[in-house]
């Protein structure tokens, strides 16, 4: 049994992701922990999980406090007051698709050892059923909201300038917008009212699905456009110019003003923030925020972040916080432009694929695939992440996704050319295998 990912448990609503499946969770996260507050994003199916996921926890006799409708963020700076935290979302992923995300009481995602053992409780039906005297109490949480925006703010101080918002119909219609006017922003906003059916541009911020927010952006003359995701954990920008700034642009900008003696990044992280960041240390990791807060921890780092637009600020959270990384980037725009920012990064090029690997399992796949990797003889192959095959003039990474039946191809040459050049290699090595 395999339910966890990268990012907690996730799928197709109706098929991986049931009221049952939701149920069992509860029960087994009921089992470890006698609190846990539960969130939930814009999609039409979450407060329906809500209602599974609080009843298993109760008949195992945990205290559960319903946090409502709220971004990802939001939920993990309100598990500060209880045992565990339970998001209800999918992130960027499609309407149909849902899934459950755990926190800790620091802002961090679950880690391996606490995935473990839900993993090995759910798969054995060890939940701890209480008798009827035992039954845990719910009750709601109505200020969640307003506590995160008065943390940020605590942290942050006061802001200025013209700011547009693309909240992509998700769970920061009901905070980034407010916050930013509270804090002193002038603003516009864009698909800022609720719609699990992400009516507006889909879940996920891309170059194509920004559009709308670059021209709204050149047009209104504002000096910044801020992008989320569907529950708020990622942050993407469009700068004054109307140019999109994608996770391999933003994270060497934000790790330059970050990170002061270390940060962490995932394999797949352009080699331009190693090349852009001047004595700072730069530690990567797996892929995946859980992975990067856990190596955080574990080495101090200042900063950490990943090219998919997930930012972890330690003196704010463990969690990927999109609502506090827009109010930080605003914060960065009204002391310089970030088209200059963007104009002095060091220039590569990344390329990506995604393919499905059928009916064959994963780890037989990347069995042989490594033996058509070492004949490419690379510097150096680490199997951490996958396989990440690296050469004096780039890389490629080879590594099954978290959250779907995919492999995830990731290249990065010196220039366009061997960027062609690698990404042709890693596509002869896949149809051999995958045919």
């Amino acid at each position: 049994m395999k339910l966890f990912g990268s990012s907690g448990i996730r799928g197709t609503f109706g098929e991986k992701i049931t009221t049952q499946l939701a149920n069992e969770v509860g029960l087994a996260v009921g089992t470890v922990y006698d609190s846990v507050v539960i969130g939930w994003d814009t999609r039409t199916t979450s407060e329906l999980i809500s209602k599974a996921l609080a009843a298993g926890l109760m008949s195992a006799g945990a205290r559960v406090g319903i946090a409502g409708m709220t971004s990802t963020p939001t939920l993990a700076n309100e598990t500060k007051n209880f045992a565990a935290g339970l998001m209800i979302t999918a992130s960027h992923n499609p309407a149909p698709d849902n899934g459950i995300k755990f926190w800790n009481p620091d802002g961090s995602s679950f880690g391996s050892q606490q995935m473990e053992e839900l993993e090995d409780i759910l798969a054995n039906k060890k939940f701890a059923h209480v008798s009827w005297d035992k039954v845990g109490r719910c009750f709601e949480i109505v200020d969640a909201v307003e506590k995160h925006m008065q943390s940020i703010e605590s942290k942050m101080g006061k802001l200025s300038g013209k700011v547009v918002i693309d909240c992509g119909n998700g769970a920061t219609t009901n905070i980034s917008p407010y916050l930013l006017r509270r804090m002193g922003c002038e603003v516009i906003t864009i698909n800022s009212h609720p719609d699990g059916t992400f009516p507006g541009r889909g879940s996920e911020p891309t170059t194509e699905n920004t559009r709308l927010l670059a021209e709204c952006v050149k047009s209104s003359g504002a000096m910044l456009g801020i992008a989320h995701d569907g529950d708020g954990d990622r942050t993407l920008a469009v700068d004054e110019k109307g140019r999109f700034l994608n996770g391999d642009l933003l994270l060497p900008i934000l790790a330059k003003l970050e990170g002061k003696t270390s940060i962490v990044v995932p394999l797949n992280v352009s080699m331009g923030v190693d090349t852009y960041l001047k004595g700072v240390d730069v530690i990567r990791c797996k892929v995946g925020d859980v992975y990067v807060a856990e190596k955080m921890k574990e080495v101090g780092a200042d900063f950490g972040g990943e090219e998919s637009g997930t930012w972890i600020f330690p003196e704010n959270s463990f969690c990927p916080d999109g609502v506090f990384a827009a109010a930080k980037l605003v914060q960065i725009a009204m002391e310089r432009p970030l088209s200059e920012y963007l104009d002095e990064l060091p220039k590569f090029d990344i390329m990506r694929k995604r393919i499905d690997f059928g009916t064959r399992d994963k780890v037989e796949v990347m069995k042989e695939i490594r033996p058509l990797m070492e004949a490419w003889s690379p510097l150096d192959i680490s199997d951490m992440d996958g396989l990440y095959a690296k050469f004096q003039d780039g890389w490629i990474l080879m590594r099954p996704s978290g959250t779907e039946p995919k492999l995830k191809i990731v290249i990065e040459g010196e220039n366009e050319a061997r960027a062609n050049e690698l990404m042709a290699m890693a596509m002869a090595a896949v149809e051999k295998v995958l045919g």
